[in-house]
């Protein structure tokens, strides 16, 4: 499997004006040239902007392109990796506003709620646009171009959520979306509201099998999500609503696949004196997955890892566990 790389400036949804840098590596078919559907979509959120630091490791995985080979290493070759960083910054604090309507000027959120489902309605349009950037730079690199629509195995392939330091935000956006989506068949009302716009989809379509097509199969398919030491400088790194891990649980019951969630932090985050609500949140959240993880028969699953743990707390572990993430605990 081939594969392109490149780092896009797209707008989030058609009609805005917000723009995100998004670095991506797609899966290309080495003899035609054609994107070809993956095995996973593996997403990954950014978080605040550090520069200057003259640490290379800090500096290297600053880089989204960077980031997006890592991801490929991990998820395996078959994966289209995509690296998302806020469209607004405030001095060097990501604001993922049109993610998290209630995101203060800092970034931080004052809630998390469903309502208009803001989070998988922008992802589903931020990634659509990627898809038809990186296919008018294809098809003017190779001509005749086309994109492969048959998924590996005839699945449509999963979705696979990261959220680092801040970005984890829009992780707790994610989930608290995901805990009030009812699954239903188009034309019944609890779908009504549901999907994109007639225009947004008719632009979505041609990519299908590569991308999710509309909010409802984006919460549909995703299966992992990953924290990546998450913090912030207030209370909101973690979720810790009962009522959203409980609907949550109650949901994943009736479905196919399950729902694997990936603790990772380091003592950056976890041990830091001066923001012990990090740990306490992060606490918290593992405690209600695994009380839900019986009611959802198992539907539910968790995992903590903690990197780094006979080191003092500093920025370059903060940044290091992104290469050093254990993907399949």
């Amino acid at each position: 499997m081939d594969r392109w790389s490149a780092t896009l400036k797209v707008p989030i949804h058609a009609k805005g004006t917000a723009r995100c840098r998004v670095a991506v590596s797609l899966c290309l078919s080495p003899s035609s040239k054609n994107l070809v559907a993956p095995s996973a979509n593996a997403v990954f959120f950014n978080g605040d902007r550090v520069e200057g630091t003259g640490n290379p490791v800090v500096e290297r995985l600053s880089d989204l392109q960077t980031v997006a080979g890592v991801l490929v290493s991990k998820f395996g070759g078959s994966v289209n990796a995509w690296v998302v960083e806020a469209s607004t910054f405030n001095g060097p604090f990501a604001v993922f506003k049109e993610f998290i309507p209630s995101a203060n000027k800092y970034g931080e959120p004052r809630s998390y709620g469903h309502v208009g489902f803001p989070a998988s309605s922008s992802i589903v349009s931020l990634l659509s646009n990627c898809l038809e950037e990186a296919k008018n730079v294809l098809s003017r690199k190779y001509n005749p171009f086309s994109t492969s629509l048959l998924a590996p195995q005839g699945h449509p392939p999963k979705t696979v959520i990261l959220g680092f330091s801040k970005g984890g935000t829009v992780l707790n956006q994610l989930v608290t979306e995901l805990s009030h989506f009812e699954t239903a068949s188009p034309g019944h009302p609890s779908f009504a509201g549901q999907e994109l716009s007639g225009h947004e989809t008719s632009e979505i379509r041609a990519g299908t099998q590569i991308l999710p097509s509309s909010k409802g199969s984006l919460l549909n398919s995703i299966q992992e999500i990953h924290y990546v030491d998450v913090g912030l400088n207030s209370s909101g790194a973690y979720i810790t609503d009962p009522n959203v891990i409980g609907k949550l649980s109650q949901r994943f019951v009736q479905r196919a696949h399950g729902l694997h969630f990936i603790l990772h932090g380091t003592p950056r985050q976890w041990c830091d004196r001066n923001r012990i609500w990090i740990r306490r949140e992060k606490d918290r959240l593992l405690h209600l997955l695994k009380s839900e993880s019986q009611k959802a028969g198992g539907k539910i699953q968790v995992a903590e890892k903690f990197y780094f743990a006979d080191r003092p707390p500093d920025l370059e572990m903060h940044f290091m566990v992104i290469e050093k993430l254990d993907v399949n605990i």
